[in-house]
């Protein structure tokens, strides 16, 4: 049993009335924490885009449970060229947004210390599933306490 919880996915719940993304990030982690908490195998928390968003959800997990973070990433071309063509992207589609968030991103993901990175445009996704679920199993056997 898994729960998916998206930060755009809460955001938009509150569209056109959200107070700001900070209050988004507070109900995404909170949400987050509180599936944590049930009786679910598995909760997958999507949207943290920083180290200290990244601290912030892992702080919601109950002590002793296995956690993983998992970072995704691809070239900013590639990443221009996908959100161009997702109809269901807003400002993302512009260039100098994206460039923007990718500036950021360059030094945040050197911060985040993932237990896996995946590089969309390299890795298949079959691939990326498998180091998912590996570093799943080896979080369950040996949790490391969160800082």
């Amino acid at each position: 049993m898994v729960a998916l919880v998206e930060l755009d996915q809460i955001a938009a719940m509150a569209l056109p009335t959200l107070a700001g993304w900070d209050a988004a990030h507070q109900i995404f982690e909170s949400v987050t924490g509180m599936w944590a908490r049930t009786s679910l195998t598995c909760v997958v928390a999507e949207g943290s885009g920083t180290q200290d968003e990244v601290l912030k959800l892992l702080r919601q997990v109950p002590e002793g449970a296995a956690t993983v973070t998992v970072v995704t990433t691809t070239p900013f071309e590639v990443a221009f060229d996908r959100a161009k063509a997702d109809p269901t992207r807003g400002i993302s589609k512009e260039r100098e947004f994206l460039s923007g968030v990718y500036e950021r991103w360059a030094h945040e993901v050197t911060r985040i210390d993932p237990d896996v990175l995946i590089d969309t445009n390299t890795v298949p996704i079959d691939l990326g599933v498998e180091h998912v679920k590996d570093a799943i199993k080896a979080a369950r056997t040996n949790p490391r306490p969160i800082t």
